[in-house]
């Protein structure tokens, strides 16, 4: 097998509804390039046909299709940087497996790594999700670039071209818990943000629910910023000053006055206030001491159970 220009890397988790019509878009598009290509695909411990389906494909087209099968589910991040470690293509492009970004959009991505771009992000038009999930998407965009200093214009769109030597320092970072385009932007010299296509999802439903939104996001923020705990502690700092005050104020108030029961209940507040934005900041450095807490405890990321590609004579 030749070596290939373009290394297309899909993560697969249930989605067997789509993988037929995903594959052969895809492999249209691709053969029009007319440039040598690969498509890998990791299936990331589904439990339909997906499976089944990626192996097929890999016996239909020996020469361009690789799978990598993971022995359980360990993540959408994680089943692309299993693909990274493998890819060999001079620019790398992920895209997911439920076909609302048309594969007919790579050729703009690949359009813009010509053009001199080391990362090629894309940025979803008329995006087709409900209303919660393209404003908080939205909102938290605006946080991220607040906190981290890092430039996406849709962190969300997992459609995305990478050079070559971007992948492998993303590889090289050996991370457990990571989000991949705000890693490689982090790198990048010369990145951009393309415009694509979005559509609704055609069938099956979306793998990534409230939890997993949070949890993604909370690892974006504690991955590349110390902010949170910067914050967190410029606020206590205020609100120890601001408590100082305030008993020296009762403190005179009650050698002036007396004793006064009445603001026994303003107290209760503020007490509940502060106790709540310490539980808070206990939330905030968890954060932080569970990252440390992965990267040193250095257990596998993922497990192979088998990889299926045609081996070069």
């Amino acid at each position: 097998m030749n070596k290939p220009a373009v290394s297309i890397v899909i993560p697969v988790y249930n989605e067997e509804a789509n993988l037929e019509t995903l594959f052969t878009r895809l492999t249209t598009v691709m053969d029009q390039l007319r440039k040598p290509y690969e498509i890998i695909f990791t299936n990331d411990g589904s439990r339909d046909r997906s499976g089944i389906m990626l192996k097929e494909f890999h016996e239909r087209r020996p020469n361009h299709v690789r799978v990598i099968d993971f022995n359980g589910n360990f993540g959408q991040h994680m089943a692309i940087m299993a693909a990274f470690e493998r890819a060999r293509g001079e620019v790398v492009v992920t895209l997911d497996a439920d076909l609302q970004n048309p594969p007919e959009e790579i050729p703009k991505l690949l359009a813009a790594i010509d053009a001199g771009h080391d990362v090629a992000g894309g940025f979803r038009k008329n995006r087709q999700d409900t209303f919660f999930r393209t404003y908080a998407s939205k909102a938290i965009n605006g946080v991220r670039a607040r906190i981290t200093k890092i430039k996406m214009r849709d962190q969300g769109c997992m459609l995305r071209a990478y050079k070559k030597h971007i992948v492998e320092c993303i590889v090289a970072s050996g991370e457990t818990s990571t989000f991949i385009p705000a890693l490689a932007n982090s790198f990048a010299a010369n990145p951009t943000d393309v415009e694509v296509e979005h559509a609704a999802r055609a069938a099956g439903e979306s793998k990534y629910h409230m939890y997993d939104l949070i949890r993604l996001n909370f690892d974006l923020m504690t991955g590349f910023s110390l902010v949170p705990l910067q914050v967190f502690t410029v606020f206590g700092m205020v609100v120890s000053v601001l408590s100082t005050l305030f008993v020296v104020y009762l403190f005179i108030r009650r050698l002036i006055i007396g004793p006064e029961a009445e603001g026994v209940f303003t107290l209760f507040a503020i007490l509940y206030f502060l106790v709540g934005i310490g539980i808070m900041g206990l939330g905030i450095i968890g954060e932080y001491i569970g990252r440390i807490y992965k990267e040193v405890r250095r257990r596998p990321r993922f497990i192979i159970r088998a990889v299926y590609e045609k081996i070069d004579d």
